[in-house]
């Protein structure tokens, strides 16, 4: 199957796999522990059906969407992806270049292959960063001074990384810290030749933000080892209002799936959260980000921006997440599968079928634009009285 042909997530996904050897491949597709988190987060979309209203006027479905004072094209972006450049070297900047044509927002991850500026030059008005605290708080606040000198208008710190989590996919492949791939890794690695001559032209591509801040001389194993060394920082509330503090613009927390916690970012005035629990790849048990979407908008959904994101794969998954309260709603997987398949090609196929998918889903519901969702097509079963 060409990128052209590919008509859905799971069409990209199978086109990753044909591409990628599995320590890579894992790496994107595994979660924490057992993977129940996976399936849970799957689950929770499935459990909730979408109620049609019909008759109504649904010429121009329009998906423009305002978030933090600019308006995009859809309400949807793409969430922070680690390490893209092992998948597709120069991917980080592919996406972001992607999310620019598109008209859509590019969270740059933390543990991006490329930094903030080359974000900044390549789509200063759609790319935000996400932050991950660093032990070392002069490390921490000198990215967001070059976050903020870069021109990006959002900063989302993610907070739900106190500690690395238990991938067992990735433990058995060897992508550890050190790496020890076992010689079937290797062999693997070697049936997949466009992947492996794009490694071995490139190497290892290392976490560019960070490159400033470690040994000089130092190659992307010594980078990756003081991401490792701190990126597990003792993250308190503190720290988020000494964010505040430093950052003029928007300031989003990913990762927040306690009412508490949003009603306590609320109060510090962060302006948004991304209700998310990191794809299932940190807490396994952890319940899906939908479950805990329409308490935590109940609770501050009018004094703040909530998003949402973990487990979407289906433009049926943005629409009801928005039905539920979500403003926005991201996806990482989906365009990371995409540009892994076929580059930029790949990243623009996957921004395309989410779009179809969300315009096909609204006409069919009844629902000319994004205002007009909202709770009354969610089902509730009722009682009767006959």
């Amino acid at each position: 199957m060409s990128i052209d042909k590919a008509i859905n997530y799971d069409d990209l996904r199978r086109l990753a796999k044909r591409r990628l050897p599995q320590i890579a491949f894992d790496f994107i597709e595994g979660g924490a522990d057992d993977e129940i988190g996976l399936d849970r987060n799957q689950q929770a979309f499935r459990d909730v059906a979408l109620v049609p209203r019909y008759m109504r006027n649904i010429d121009g479905i329009n998906q423009k969407t305002e978030l933090f004072g600019r308006t995009y094209d859809h309400p949807f972006g793409i969430s922070p992806t680690g390490l893209v450049g092992l998948f597709r070297h120069g991917g980080d900047l592919m996406l972001a270049s992607a999310a620019r044509d598109a008209n859509i927002p590019f969270v740059m991850s933390g543990s991006a292959n490329c930094t903030v500026e080359d974000v900044g030059k390549t789509a200063p008005d759609h790319g935000w960063f996400q932050l991950y605290a660093a032990r070392d708080n002069k490390i921490s606040e000198d990215m967001i001074r070059r976050a903020e000198a870069a021109g990006l208008s959002t900063l989302v710190l993610t907070v739900d990384v106190p500690v690395h989590s238990n991938r067992e996919r990735n433990a058995r492949n060897g992508f550890t810290r050190p790496l020890k791939m076992t010689m079937e890794t290797r062999l693997d690695a070697m049936s997949h030749p466009g992947w492996l001559l794009d490694y071995l032209k490139n190497g290892m591509p290392v976490i560019s933000n960070w490159l400033p801040y470690a040994k000089n001389g130092a190659n992307a194993d010594d980078v990756a080892n003081l991401v490792s060394e701190q990126v597990t920082a003792p993250l308190t509330w503190d720290n988020v209002a000494r964010y505040r503090e430093i950052w003029p613009r928007n300031l989003v927390l990913k990762g927040i799936m306690h009412v508490d916690d949003a009603i306590k970012a609320a109060e510090l005035g962060v302006d948004g959260i991304v209700v998310s629990n990191h794809g299932a790849r940190q807490l396994d048990r952890s319940p899906g980000s939908l479950e805990v979407l329409p308490d935590i908008v109940a609770a501050v959904g009018d004094r703040m921006t909530v998003m949402l994101d973990s487990g979407v794969q289906r433009g049926s998954d943005i629409v009801t997440a928005l039905c539920l309260g979500a403003k926005f709603v991201f996806t990482g997987r989906f365009t990371l599968y995409g540009v892994s398949a076929a580059a930029k090609p790949g990243a623009d196929k996957a921004l395309d079928i989410i779009g179809r998918e969300v315009e096909l889903i609204m006409a069919q519901m009844g629902a000319p634009d994004i205002a007009s969702l909202g709770d009354e097509f969610i089902y509730k079963p009722q009682p009767r009285n006959y």
